[in-house]
């Protein structure tokens, strides 16, 4: 089914999502808090920036042994994925600043460290936060090679094994993301329609990532080697950057969805679905490691992933804050408030529900 013909109901007999989002607003208005960033989100954009630019710099000008350059990538790989889960989400969300030229700009983050900020607001806000956990119109759940995210996903019978090798292949995850992914996105998005859809231009949108891939690929890779790094190193340390950025962020995301308690649906047959977009939204998200702040600072508050779905426009340093209302709120219509405590217990359950899906399917029985 395509996305133009499903849709979710706009009753909501019981008021849920506008008693909820009324009580988030007076938090704001009552604390006189504004929804987007404040200084401590910049300070965390200067951090993260420096964590993946700082060991890249000394790599180019101290001439380091090689093992020392292997640990700055390493490095470096966490700084990518803090870049990716922190500072460009929430822009692209339009959640960093109340300045749309702002959050265009730390957008483009993404842009700068190997990405497409245009393919991802596509599938990311677009498709996922829309569809949520909809099989073949959510991408985050579409069948990956040698990966079953869904129940309603074609089986095959190694699938048998993803919970072993799962994590392996997330680690490959943004390497491919930025050599083959967006190409095969962007082509996608031009010939359904949904580039001009978006108010943007397919010529355009191709130039554009073409040129900032060429200029991603030349100075992470061409530059070093220009300056004197050994080959080798240089492209074993950037696979080791993104094999660490591909864990964190390919992980942190499937904790959200792919875990047990939060529901999967095929696209409903008469083009409707059963509940809200809100409601929906909490029945197929799940919360992990509240208690950790450490967690949540690193990751850009995606451990509180219910409110991120409901509230995306909200900058994560809110979170925290907010999450009290929506399980109270949630709790108080009888609604679902999926949650796991410790990081760990969120890992473990994704790896049953891999392994869950990794069964061969039942036949139906006439």
């Amino acid at each position: 089914m395509n996305q133009k013909n499903l849709r979710f109901p706009r009753k909501d007999p019981n008021q849920f999502f506008h008693t909820m989002r009324s009580r988030v607003n007076a938090y704001f208005e009552d604390n006189n808090i504004k929804k987007t960033g404040n200084w401590t989100m910049y300070l965390k954009t200067f951090v993260m920036f420096a964590i993946y630019f700082v060991p890249f710099i000394l790599i180019l000008v101290l001439g380091m042994p090689n093992w020392a350059a292997i640990i700055m990538y390493f490095i470096m790989g966490l700084g990518l994925s803090g870049i990716g889960l922190s500072i460009m989400h929430d822009a692209n969300h339009g959640a960093y600043s109340k300045n749309k030229y702002v959050n265009k700009i730390m957008g483009l983050s993404l842009n700068l460290v190997g990405g497409s900020s245009f393919t991802w607001d596509i599938q990311h806000n677009v498709l996922h936060h829309t569809y949520t956990n909809i099989y073949e119109l959510d991408e985050d759940i579409d069948d990956k090679p040698f990966l079953r995210l869904s129940p309603h996903g074609k089986y095959k019978k190694y699938h048998k094994f993803q919970h072993l090798y799962a994590m392996f292949l997330y680690s490959l995850a943004t390497v491919s993301w930025i050599a083959m992914k967006d190409f095969r996105q962007l082509r996608a998005y031009n010939s359904s329609g949904m580039t001009e859809k978006s108010g943007r231009n397919p010529k355009t949108e191709t130039a554009i990532m073409i040129l900032t891939k060429s200029l991603y690929f030349f100075y992470i890779i061409a530059l070093p080697i220009m300056l004197g790094i050994s080959w080798w190193v240089v492209l074993l340390g950037f696979i080791i950057m993104h094999m660490v950025a591909g864990v964190f962020i390919t992980t942190i995301f499937q904790l959200a969805h792919v875990v047990e308690g939060p529901e999967h649906h095929a696209p409903h047959p008469s083009g409707t679905m059963e509940n809200t977009w809100a409601i929906h939204q909490l029945q197929t998200t799940a919360n992990f490691a509240h208690y950790n702040p450490i967690i949540s600072w690193y990751i850009g508050g995606l451990n509180y992933q219910i409110e991120h779905h409901l509230f995306p426009h909200i900058c994560h340093i809110h979170y925290r804050h907010i999450s009290k209302i929506v399980k109270e709120t949630a709790l108080e219509f009888d609604l679902p408030y999926y949650e796991n405590k410790w990081f760990t217990t969120a890992v473990i359950s994704h790896l049953r529900v891999l392994k869950e899906f990794g069964k061969e399917p039942k036949m139906a029985v006439a």
